[in-house]
């Protein structure tokens, strides 16, 4: 493995994030935060010289090897993770909460060592873009990194998908990208839009938007979604975790000529179906727990797809609720998103899978000498495949589980 391509590599993709501490920086010129602006402006200044030294060697490849773009996805989120963790340093925060943040945040986790929410609002501006910028991250390698590098795609997409047929890279993967982008962007201004129709300060909604889309879960408020006390950005915030946990290709399929797609599309209808039916089911336990019929089905429309999505936001504190409806709220977390989106989780493509897979043992002992190939969208999935499948499935549910 060349590891000064690899470093190279690298610093030119350090190069390009500096972009991301502007607007932040702006925001504290602003609101006149000295401090807050130094710390960006510090941060930017940084992450540029660390990628242009870092950079200094670089030379396009004729070859780009699969081990050098697994390295580079790796040490990349790494390296943006501790130069995005400087601002919290000059808030205060110690070397490990702040790498804890920053990586939480780019990598949309959600987990947050924050117990007080007393932190300058650039701050907070900066900690929901990095889950932003995090939500569709390799889809920035693409459209950012390599038509600058001259390195194909498809070795920096299978270092970060894996082998299921819903994530498989079509060769106009640049092209595809930059709609991708579009569509990320135009999605969240629409939030931004409709959130401050809601009665949202902008600033709050831009920075609820940018998590939201990304399936991250930070929020400026330290009760969440619970502190504004507000249904209709309730319902809002619902239709944007649903729509960040489907897959985004085929939503760009979708607004662009498809009207039908979503119908069309396995993974979808099973993840619509699942978190309609885990909705109904929250919402009749609700209900007979003493709560209103409106109020049942917007708080469990809310944390199902919060939670299904892997966004993370509350509006209510459902460590409250009675057994039945935690149960039912582990379970869509299983769950998850959809390939292509930005939702955690397992994928719904892969437990399709899996099921599909279940469904054709059962027939094959019925059949013994029937060929029963195990189909997806007309095609049949290879073995190599499925055991892919399997093995991420049986590893996720083993962490998860453990």
């Amino acid at each position: 493995m060349r590891l000064l391509l690899v470093s190279s590599i690298i610093g030119q993709l350090l190069r390009l994030f500096t972009f991301a501490f502007l607007p932040p920086a702006l925001f504290a010129l602003y609101e006149q935060d000295l401090w807050s602006l130094a710390s960006f402006v510090v941060s930017g200044l940084l992450c540029w010289g660390i990628g242009a030294i870092a950079s200094l060697r670089f030379e396009r490849p004729r070859v780009f090897y699969r081990a050098e773009a697994l390295a580079v996805v790796a040490f990349s989120w790494l390296t943006i993770s501790a130069v995005s963790a400087v601002p919290y340093l000059f808030d205060g925060l110690s070397l490990e909460d702040a790498l804890f943040e920053s990586m939480s945040g780019l990598t949309t986790t959600g987990a947050t060592i924050f117990t007080d929410f007393d932190h300058p609002r650039p701050l907070f501006l900066w900690r929901s873009m990095t889950q932003w910028v995090g939500g569709l991250g390799v889809i920035a390698l693409f459209v950012v990194i390599l038509p600058r590098l001259g390195i194909a795609g498809r070795q920096l997409f299978f270092a970060e998908a894996s082998s299921a047929p819903g994530e498989a890279v079509s060769p106009q993967v640049r092209q595809a990208a930059r709609y991708l982008w579009l569509l990320y962007v135009m999605m969240t201004a629409l939030c931004v839009i409709l959130l401050v129709w809601a009665g949202m300060s902008f600033y709050e909604a831009v920075c609820h938007s940018m998590t939201t889309l990304a399936a991250g879960g930070f929020s400026p408020n330290g009760e969440s979604i619970l502190g504004y006390h507000n249904p209709t950005v309730e319902w809002i915030l619902t239709v944007f975790m649903f729509l960040a946990g489907a897959s985004y290709p085929l939503q760009l399929k979708v607004y662009t000529g498809d009207l039908l797609g979503f119908f069309k599309d396995g993974e979808f209808v099973f993840y619509m179906g699942v978190n309609v039916v885990c909705i109904f089911l929250l919402s009749l336990i609700l209900v007979k727990g003493g709560a209103g019929d409106w109020a049942s089905l917007r708080l469990a429309a809310f944390q199902v797809t919060s939670l299904g999505s892997s966004t993370g936001f509350a509006s209510i504190d459902y460590n409250l609720w009675s057994d039945a409806a935690k149960a039912i709220l582990v379970l869509i977390m299983l769950v998850g998103g959809c390939a292509g989106s930005a939702a955690g989780g397992p994928k719904c493509i892969r437990e399709v899978l899996v099921f599909k897979h279940i469904l054709r043992e059962f027939k094959q002992v019925l059949h013994p000498r029937a060929v029963l190939p195990l189909l997806y969208k007309g095609l049949a999935v290879p073995r190599d495949v499925m055991r892919a499948v399997f093995t991420l499935v049986g590893l996720y549910l083993t962490g998860y589980l453990g």
